[in-house]
């Protein structure tokens, strides 16, 4: 099949839809989603996300916290340009039918979290990002300009490339002309060309054993842009999240949203002795690296397998208005977080590096954009404020929507683009070769590039992950392609950036931590 359309948008979470909602007045737009259309990370986000609603809060407040918690990485003009942007942006999704929760008074019930010095975070209930999601979405399906297409994979974006034109990192033309996508039902692999493309693919936390990503986070946009050429960058910052459900076996790790620990609860030992006082002054409000390396080191000094959340000083009643999903989820393994404490683990959740951007979420690839957590545009730095990534996705998808509208009129299909080659390739019925790389892929980057790091560490690891490399990309060349090679594949791209930029930095800075280079201080 080989297909037109002004706008193709890889991804079908915040990030996608809205600048799919934004570019449909303007042209034919194809969304293309790996599962179905609501199966995105952006419905697993519980907390909320962050703006600026009223005083006594102000936006450079809001900027300041961003900053400090970038730990010096930030690019102020970035989070200058999110933070003020934030207000219309929510009443623009109130507007579409998103609802957040009010006070008695009718005001938004304001949450807060660590890292914010003020109360800013929208939410609904403890599934904001299902409101969201869902709320897009119904919009999305109502529009006549938007094809869907859902279970197919993307496998590369086009360029100059797939016509015998050389194109390497120091290229400064290159240009997107769409993307190679695979249709699991037939094996067989379409042609979309576009006159722009939107990657909104996501992270890549299933490198990691814990992650509080879905399956799908298999990092698949950021490896499409690498092998491209594109610029990827800060991929050493992985954000670990401090509270993750210590349930072994599932998968993905329930998230204990930051927001209970807003509301009033404690970390805590297993014989439960609070330690946050140790570390950083704000206590179980610091930023997500102190706490995460916190409990880390908690847990290293005692040896247990996890810390506490305590809730029991809290109301019940509130607790389950507030917090409905996780008290559900509590219950469902036997805890009732009005009586037990909730035992929590650090997981695999956010990348704060990606697809490097400007402003108007423009790649360094001509007519590619990148929004959402594929994507670095600077606001988070060396560590992502809480609930900011929503609303990164909300102000970049609105941006990049402006700048594509300005120009889909001036542009044309510019090359006959040819199919995709599968000449010789046969099917692998040795599926076992996959899972088993995937498990020691997040073997290896589990136990040498997690919280804590080394240079000793780093390097056994980037040694282990080049076999693997090399297995992988032979029996990809070999095979008809299947969504669980691509993703492996996938996956080991983002294991090497992760890792060779952090062998790149040579300090300890915000979630890269290295035992070869000692903060003077952890306190921020």
């Amino acid at each position: 099949m080989r297909k037109y359309v002004d706008f193709l948008v890889i991804g079908s979470g915040i990030a996608g839809l809205t600048f799919a909602l934004k570019v449909a007045k303007h042209g034919k737009v194809c969304i293309v989603t790996k599962s179905k259309m609501e199966d995105t990370a952006t419905r697993y986000a519980q907390g909320g996300i962050a703006a600026v609603m009223y005083t006594p809060d102000s936006y450079q407040k809001h900027i300041q916290d961003t900053i400090i918690s970038g730990d010096g990485l930030c690019d102020e003009n970035i989070v200058r340009i999110t933070i003020s942007e934030s207000t219309e942006r929510i009443r623009e999704l109130v507007k579409w039918g998103a609802k957040f929760d009010k006070t008695k008074t009718g005001r938004y019930d304001l949450g807060k979290e660590g890292g914010h010095s003020e109360y800013r975070v929208l939410h609904h209930k403890d599934s904001t990002g299902l409101e969201i999601e869902s709320t897009l979405l119904d919009q999305v399906m109502k529009h006549p300009n938007i094809e869907v297409l859902e279970d197919f994979f993307a496998i590369d974006i086009i360029t100059q490339h797939h016509l015998g034109i050389e194109v390497n990192r120091r290229t400064v033309d290159t240009i997107c002309f769409g993307a190679y996508i695979l249709n699991p039902r037939t094996y067989l692999v379409d042609t979309i060309m576009s006159k722009f493309t939107l990657i909104a693919t996501g992270g890549g936390g299933n490198v990691y054993s814990v992650t509080t990503n879905p399956p799908i986070a298999t990092g698949d946009g950021v490896a499409m842009v690498y092998r491209a050429k594109g610029t990827i960058e800060n991929m050493e910052f992985i954000q670990f999240h401090p509270t993750a459900l210590y349930n072994p076996g599932e998968k993905p790790a329930f998230l204990i949203t930051e927001a209970l620990r807003g509301f009033g609860a404690i970390l805590k030992t297993m014989d439960g002795k609070e330690f946050m006082q140790k570390y950083d002054a704000r206590l179980s409000l610091a930023t997500r690296d102190i706490v995460a390396r916190a409990i880390d080191n908690e847990m290293k000094i005692t040896g247990d397998e996890w810390v506490c959340l305590d809730c029991r000083h809290l109301k019940k009643n509130e607790i389950i208005h507030q917090f409905p999903t996780i008290y559900a989820k509590c219950l469902s393994i036997g805890l009732d977080i009005s009586r037990d404490m909730i035992p929590v683990v650090p997981a695999a959740h956010f990348i704060c590096g990606g697809i490097k951007v400007d402003e108007f979420g423009k790649s360094t690839i001509k007519n590619l954009y990148a929004s959402g957590e594929c994507s670095s545009t600077g606001l988070h730095g060396a560590n992502r404020l809480a609930s900011n990534s929503l609303l990164e996705s909300l102000v970049f998808s609105h941006r990049a929507a402006q700048d594509a509208i300005q120009k889909v009129k001036s542009v044309d299909y510019q090359y006959d683009i040819p199919d995709w080659n599968a000449e010789g390739m046969v099917l692998n019925e040795e599926m076992i070769l996959v899972t088993q790389s995937m498990k020691e892929l997040q073997a290896i980057m589990t136990s040498y590039v997690a919280i804590v790091r080394s240079n000793l560490r780093l390097k056994r690891a980037f040694d282990r992950l080049e076999i693997l490399y090399n297995e992988t990309e032979d029996l990809y060349k070999k095979s008809i392609l299947t969504p669980r090679i691509c993703e492996l594949r996938n996956l080991i791209n983002i294991g090497y950036l992760i890792i060779k930029m952090a062998m790149n930095r040579k300090e300890s800075r915000g979630l890269h931590f290295s035992l070869d280079y000692p903060r003077s201080s952890e306190k921020r």
